[in-house]
């Protein structure tokens, strides 16, 4: 017998599908990149301008998955669900944010999503979207709109087209997931905003536990350390655009999967070099089962060589 997925409450509000208020915490201040401390890191982020260590953006997907398994069904949301998301604002422990999702029309598969603060401040906007062939999601519209990279000095070396190695990747229960991310997914379920009986139980239709889509990312970024692009450093960086489209799922807690990156586009902002990197992940069969694409934003403000460096390249 399979256990109810969700017991979070949800609100109609017009043609909304909301959720709870929510508190997420904050499991990165001990991340640590190239030996510095990132932008979850208090001290790091209050040079750079920031209030204090922020949330990290898909902590928020998790709010996400009551109200697309209300639309669509367990099957559907965990078997092929995606959330394609534009990050426009941090959040920091403590606050509380709210999950929204547009009401779809009857057979529609892809609806606006937003997250918003008590004080109404945009934290995502994107969409969410079930089956499709990715080209419907709110981060594909968004890297057709990009303007190109202009005078790039962090990202001076890397080209678009730049392929890595296949990764072997796993997510055990007790396993400490690394520098990137120094927990657990045991820890990660005591903490989760929406819990579920699937994320840690057999109970549900597949007799497996499903991995959150929020763990996804980190299952996802576990060796991207490894990967050695060519990026000038070191510098702080901040996710700035997310998608995790799951394909052929869902993806168990306990088994190997493979991930390949490719750079797929380059862009940036006054304070900002960006890389898209898209990342293909495989099964020991090698069925594809999701896809991440991520938007690394490098702060300029962060590296110590930049302007020296942008003066040696231009002048």
């Amino acid at each position: 017998m399979d256990s109810a997925a969700f017991t979070t409450e949800l609100l109609e509000s017009d043609n909304l599908l909301v959720g709870p208020w929510r508190s997420p915490r904050q499991m990165l201040h001990a991340q640590t990149y190239d030996s510095h401390a990132s932008i979850h890191d208090d001290a790091t982020a209050q040079k750079l301008g920031f209030q204090g260590g922020t949330i990290e953006g898909p902590t928020h997907f998790s709010q996400f998955a009551p109200l697309c398994e209300r639309i669509w069904g367990s099957r559907a949301w965990f078997g092929a669900g995606c959330i394609s998301a534009h990050y426009r604002n941090p959040v920091f422990e403590g606050e509380e944010v709210q999950a929204s999702i547009e009401k779809p029309k009857p057979g529609q598969t892809v609806c606006a999503i937003g997250v918003t603060r008590r004080d109404g401040t945009e934290i995502l906007r994107g969409t969410a979207s079930i089956d499709g062939d990715g080209t419907e999601t709110a981060l594909h519209k968004r890297l057709g709109e990009l303007k190109p990279l202009a005078d790039p000095v962090i990202l001076a070396d890397l080209k678009v087209g730049m392929k890595t190695a296949r990764q072997k990747v796993r997510m055990d229960f007790d396993q400490n997931m690394g520098d990137l991310y120094p927990f657990s997914l045991a820890e990660k379920l005591k903490v989760i905003t929406e819990p579920s009986a699937y994320y840690s139980q057999e109970l549900n239709p597949w007799g497996r536990a499903i991995i959150p889509m929020e763990m996804l990312s980190v299952l996802f970024q576990y060796r991207a350390r490894e990967d050695r692009l060519p990026i000038r450093g070191p510098a702080v960086g901040l996710f700035a655009d997310q998608e995790i489209r799951v394909i052929d799922g869902p993806l168990f807690a306990g088994e190997d999967y493979f991930t390949e990156r490719a750079v797929v586009a380059l862009s940036g902002s006054r304070r900002t070099e960006s890389a898209w990197m898209r990342t293909t992940v495989f099964a020991s069969d090698n069925r594809k089962v999701a896809t991440m694409l991520l938007n690394m934003a490098s702060i300029k403000d962060s590296y110590a060589n930049y302007e020296s460096e942008h003066k040696s390249l231009y002048g």
